[in-house]
C-alpha cells in the first residue's frame, strides 16, 4: 500500500435555483477552485473529485445513489455555498451508505468591507446554509466529520486527509476476508467474539481454515523458491552466525522461508487481508511462523496471534489508514511493567510476531528456543522500536456492542540492552501516567492485545470509530480517573437505551 490516490472523495456543494443563473455559475466556478486546490494538495492522500453543483431533491438523490455504486468512492463531502433548503437533502442523506463529512467553510477569506453588498451576501451564505444542513443531519442522527475554517488552511486540510484516510480503512474492510488457522487460544476470552455480528457490523468475513491446508500450500514451495527468499533475508537482515550457510542452524532458516511463501502464497491466492494463528494449533508445521508472520505485516497484512481475529483486522485498518506516512502500526501485547520510581514504563513485545516497520535499526535475524508450542525453534527478527509520540488500540467485544479503546503513549528507546530476550521489542510510557493509564484500561476492558501505531493519531482512529459505528474510548494526558469511570457508566447506558 503505497498510495490511496486511487480512492475517491467526492465533493458535493449545495446551492438552489432561488438565486438566478449567475448566482448558480458562480457556486459551481467556486465549487471546482476549492475541490481542485483540495486534490492537489500534498496534505491529503486521496483524490478529491468534483461533482456537478445540486439544487434539488432529485439531484441530491442521484449524486447520493451513485456514490453508494461507484467502488472508486469512500466517502462524500457536503458544502453549502448557499442556502439549501434541507428537506430536500431527505432521500439522498437516507440512502446515501457512504461516509460522510461536512465541510463548513465559504470561499472568500475575509468580507470585503468596502463593496459587500446583498448580491455578495446572497452568493456567500455558508453562514447560515451549513446550518440548516446540519440540522438535518443531526435530525437524522447520521454519524458525520465536520470540519470548520477557510479551505485553503492547512489545518482544515489535515483534518479532511485524516477523515479520508479513516474512510479509506472502512472501505477497505467492506468485503474483505480474514484467515483463522486453526482456532483461538484455548479459555482465552478477549480473543473471542461474535464473528456474525462483525460482518454485519463491519463488512469483512471471517472463518477458520485447517491448519493442514495450510501445510499443503507450505509443503508444495520449490527449493529455488526458499533459495531466493534466503538470498533476500541475507540481504536484508543481519544473521547470526549459526543461521548463515555454513551454521548449525541452517536449516531452520530454510524451513522458516519455506513456511514464509507458503503463508504468503495461501493468503494471496485466497485474497485474505490478514490472519491469526495460535501456537496451540501447529498440525504438520516445524515451527510457529515468526520472521514470514513479521514480513507479511510489514507488506501490509493485519494479523494477531492466539486467533485473535479482531485485533488482526484492526491491524489492517490501522496500516491502511497509516497508508504513506513515517512511521507504522503492527500488532503488539502489553507485555511487563517497570516500576521504578519516576520511571513508570511498558514493556512491549509478542513471542515472535513484531512488525519490524517500529524498528529503530536493521533487524537481525535469529533463532532460538520458545518455549511453548511443542515444535522446533522458530526463527524471528529482533530489534528495538523507535521512539516518539505513539498510541494503542484495543478493540474488543463487550457484547452488546464493539468498543474501541485508544492509549496515547510516549515510546522510548530500551534503556539497556536486554541480551536474555531473543525477541522484538518496544518500550513506552502510558499517558497521562502508568496508574491512571492501565487502571483506565482495565476497567475499559481493553485488551492485551493492540495494534500499535507511531504514525496515526486519536483523530483518525476517532473518525474511524465514527464511521464504523462503535464505541469510542481514549486515554489520554487528560484522562482523570474518576471522570473516566463516569464516562463509561454513561456509555453503558447509552447503549442500552438508544442504541439496541
Amino acid at each position: 500500500m503505497n498510495s490511496l490516490k486511487q480512492n475517491e472523495v467526492w465533493f458535493v456543494t449545495g446551492s438552489q435555483h432561488l438565486y438566478g443563473e449567475e448566482t448558480l455559475r458562480k457556486v459551481a466556478e467556486h465549487s471546482l477552485i476549492i475541490s481542485n486546490e483540495l486534490n492537489n494538495s500534498n496534505q491529503i492522500s486521496v483524490s478529491i473529485i468534483f461533482k456537478p453543483i445540486v439544487k434539488t431533491t432529485e439531484e441530491i438523490y442521484a449524486v447520493c445513489l451513485e456514490a453508494n455504486q461507484s467502488e472508486a468512492c469512500v466517502g462524500v463531502i457536503t458544502w453549502m455555498h448557499t442556502f439549501s433548503p434541507a428537506k430536500m437533502w431527505i432521500s439522498g442523506l437516507k440512502i446515501l451508505t457512504k461516509p460522510l463529512l461536512h465541510l463548513h467553510t465559504q470561499f472568500n477569506r475575509n468580507i470585503p468591507w468596502d463593496s459587500i453588498d446583498m448580491d455578495f451576501m446572497n452568493l456567500n451564505q455558508s453562514a447560515h446554509g451549513d446550518r440548516e444542513f446540519g440540522f438535518m443531519v443531526s435530525r437524522m442522527k447520521i454519524n458525520r466529520k465536520v470540519v470548520v475554517g477557510y479551505w485553503e488552511d492547512e489545518k482544515v486540510k489535515s483534518q479532511i486527509d485524516t477523515w479520508s484516510r479513516a474512510a479509506s480503512a472502512w472501505k477497505d474492510w467492506q468485503g474483505a476476508k480474514f484467515a483463522r488457522f486453526g482456532d483461538n487460544m484455548r479459555n482465552v476470552a478477549v480473543t473471542e467474539g461474535d464473528k456474525v455480528e462483525a460482518e454485519m457490523k463491519f463488512g469483512f468475513a471471517v472463518n477458520t481454515h485447517p491448519v493442514g491446508d495450510l501445510v499443503k500450500v507450505i509443503n508444495s514451495i520449490s527449493e529455488k523458491e526458499i533459495d531466493h527468499l534466503v538470498s533476500e533475508y541475507e540481504n536484508t537482515y543481519t544473521l547470526s552466525t549459526n543461521l548463515l550457510k555454513d551454521g548449525d542452524r541452517r536449516n531452520s532458516l530454510l524451513d522458516a522461508a519455506k513456511i514464509e511463501l507458503g503463508m504468503r502464497k495461501f493468503l494471496q491466492e485466497g485474497g485474505f487481508k490478514g490472519f491469526t494463528n495460535t501456537f496451540e494449533d501447529l498440525h504438520g508445521m516445524k515451527q510457529l511462523p515468526g520472521i514470514g508472520t513479521q514480513r507479511l505485516m510489514a507488506d501490509g497484512y493485519g494479523y494477531a496471534g492466539e486467533g485473535d481475529w479482531k485485533t488482526a483486522a484492526l491491524v489492517r485498518a490501522m496500516k491502511v489508514m497509516g497508508t504513506g506516512l513515517e512511521g507504522g502500526s503492527a500488532f503488539m501485547e502489553d507485555y511487563t511493567y517497570h516500576f521504578e520510581p519516576n520511571n513508570n514504563m511498558v514493556l512491549g513485545a509478542h513471542m515472535l510476531e513484531v512488525d519490524p516497520v517500529l524498528a529503530n535499526e536493521k533487524p537481525t535475524c535469529e533463532v532460538h528456543p520458545l518455549g511453548i508450542g511443542g515444535k522446533e525453534d522458530p526463527v524471528r527478527l529482533v530489534f528495538n522500536g523507535k521512539a516518539g509520540p505513539s498510541l494503542n488500540a484495543s478493540l474488543v467485544d463487550m457484547g452488546n456492542r464493539f468498543r474501541l479503546v485508544v492509549n496515547t503513549v510516549e515510546a522510548i528507546v530500551p534503556q539497556f540492552n536486554l541480551p536474555k530476550l531473543p525477541v522484538a521489542r518496544v518500550m513506552w510510557k502510558p499517558s497521562p501516567d502508568m496508574n491512571t493509564a492501565c487502571a483506565a484500561w482495565i476497567y475499559a476492558g481493553g485488551a492485551h492485545h493492540t495494534c500499535f501505531s507511531q504514525n496515526l493519531t486519536t483523530e483518525h482512529l476517532t473518525d474511524f470509530a465514527s464511521i464504523a459505528g462503535i464505541e469510542k474510548i481514549i486515554i489520554d494526558k487528560n484522562t482523570e480517573l474518576g471522570q473516566f469511570q463516569n464516562e463509561l457508566k454513561w456509555s453503558e447506558i447509552y447503549y442500552k437505551v438508544f442504541e439496541k
